[in-house]
Formats: C-alpha cells, structure tokens, sequence
C-alpha cells in the first residue's frame, strides 16, 4: 500500500480541497487519513457515517480530593500555570490550564492530589460517500499532543487498507511544519505539496519542503489560484525547478470551488477544467510512485 501525504505548509490554500478531490478520483482503492486533527473539516466533503468513535487519551491532568485536602495551599504555591484555585469549595484544578507536570502532588502533605489520564480527543472511523473508510478526529479544546493523534489516525486507517487491500493511504496532514506534520510524514512515500502564490505561501513552502527533505521523499506540488499573482507563480516555478520538485500543475481561480462546496461536492465533480488538471496530476503521481 503506498502512503501519500498532502501538505501546505501554511493554511488555506486548498490542501484539504485537492485531498478530498483526490478521494473522489481515487475512489474504493484507498483508504483515506484526516490527520489536520487541530481544525479536521474534510468530513464536510466526504460525508462520514462516524460510525466507530474511541476517547483518546495523553498526557496527564491533576485532581484534588476534597475529603483528604487540609487546604495548606501548597499546591497553589507551586503550581507555575496557575491552574489552582480557591473557591468556597476548596482547592481546584482547571482542565484547561494544567499541564499534568505531577509537581503538586509530589509536594501534598495528605497526598489528596491523583494524576489522571487526560482525554485530548476524539478518533473516529467512518464509511464515507465514495465507497471506502476515513478515519478522522478531532482535538479537544486547548489539548495538546496532537502529533500523537495524528500517529493513532494513521495506525488506524493503515490497519484498515492492509485488512481490505487498499493500494492507497490518502493522508491529509496538517499545515505547518510541526510535529503533527512529522507524525504525518513518518513512513510515507510520497508528499503532495499544495501552495498558493503569496510571500507567506513561498516562505511556509520552502520551510516543508526543509523538513521533506530529510526523509528523501519524492515531491510533487500543485499551485493552486495561479493566476492571482503570476510573478510570485514564476518565484515557486523557479524554487521547485531549483529543488527538483515536480509541478504537478497550476490551477486558476475557479469560483466553482466555492459552489462545489456549498453541495457538499469536490471540484473533480463538477464541469470546471480544473477537474482535468487534477486528474492529469494525479496521473503524474501514479507515474512517480510506480518506479522503483
């Protein structure tokens, strides 16, 4: 099963459009990953059944027992996030401010204070409208440690194509170049960059393609809204041709993006010619991952 990743180094431009697209094209023959677990929404797209959902859980949170708490305070004292507070009803932990460093426990005098695992998410598996599985989920506020969702994401849907004998793992990954991004990249073969033609596009670009780069990947690049700036188009035209990047293609602005998804339908569905380019790229993308 060969594993492509879709990145963008920054957000909004169109990476989860071009991956959900390419869910379409692809259809029954590969199993998709949501792993932009901090802002999912290619559900939106795909229309998901959310049939399996499993609690995730990292890290650690702090809970203070009232029954055995003396109210010395001492936990308040140390506690550098300032997560405690004191109300009518003693001493309290905020969910959202601790950061489950074990220090007011270790310096409460009744031992009142227990570290409980923290659940930070939500996974889910689902049917999906173009015949095959996704498994997506969802961050909880203020958690953290989402490059390891995005590992339990990516376990999850890679168990799912060997067991159904899919011949893709459609990932699509988060913007940035954080660990979620690395959690994305690890064992992948090949990496689908998706950018626009702005200075921040360009930058957010150069900086992925840094962190690709060390997992000597092959690359391809789509640049979408390509005739909004054709000078900044011509900069990443030189960039990729100085990096050995693929252009996989450049897409022009299309309205028909945006009615595509008021219906709840990807681009590749509707009567605009971006649909063929998206097709031709993906065509150059099998080309790749087929040699040896």
């Amino acid at each position: 099963m060969t594993e492509i990743v879709v990145l963008s180094g920054k957000g909004g431009t169109g990476k989860t459009s071009v991956t959900a697209a390419l869910s379409v094209l692809i259809g029954k023959e590969a199993v998709i990953a949501d792993c932009d677990v901090d802002a999912a929404n290619m559900h939106l797209l795909l229309e998901p059944d959310f049939s399996e959902s499993y609690d995730f859980y990292s890290g650690e949170i702090a809970r203070i027992n009232s029954e055995l708490c003396s109210q010395c305070g001492r936990c308040q004292q140390v506690c550098r996030f300032g997560a405690i507070d004191f109300n009518e009803d003693g001493y309290k932990v905020s969910e959202l401010d601790c950061e489950g460093c074990d220090y007011c426990r270790k310096v409460c005098p009744e031992q009142a204070i227990e570290m409980l695992p923290r659940k930070s998410g939500i996974l889910y598996k689902s049917n999906i409208r173009t015949g095959t599985k996704m498994v997506h989920a969802t961050m909880g506020i203020g958690a953290d440690n989402s490059g390891k969702l995005v590992a339990r994401v990516k376990a999850e849907a890679k168990e799912i194509g060997q067991k159904e004998n899919k011949s893709i793992m459609l990932v699509d990954g988060s913007p940035g170049t954080g660990c979620p991004v690395v959690s994305a990249l690890a064992g992948a073969n090949y990496a689908l960059l998706v950018t626009e033609p702005t200075m921040s596009g360009l930058h957010d670009l150069k900086r992925v393609v840094k962190v690709i780069q060390r997992t000597r990947m092959k690359m391809g690049c789509i640049i979408n809204k390509s005739d909004l700036n054709p000078s900044m188009t011509d900069e990443i035209h030189q960039f990729l041709g100085e990096e050995n990047i693929t252009l996989l293609a450049d897409l022009h602005f299309d309205t028909e993006f945006n009615k595509a998804m008021i219906l709840k339908k990807t681009i590749v569905e509707t009567d605009s010619p971006i649909k063929l380019q998206i097709e031709e790229a993906w065509g150059k993308i099998v080309e790749t991952i087929s040699k040896k």
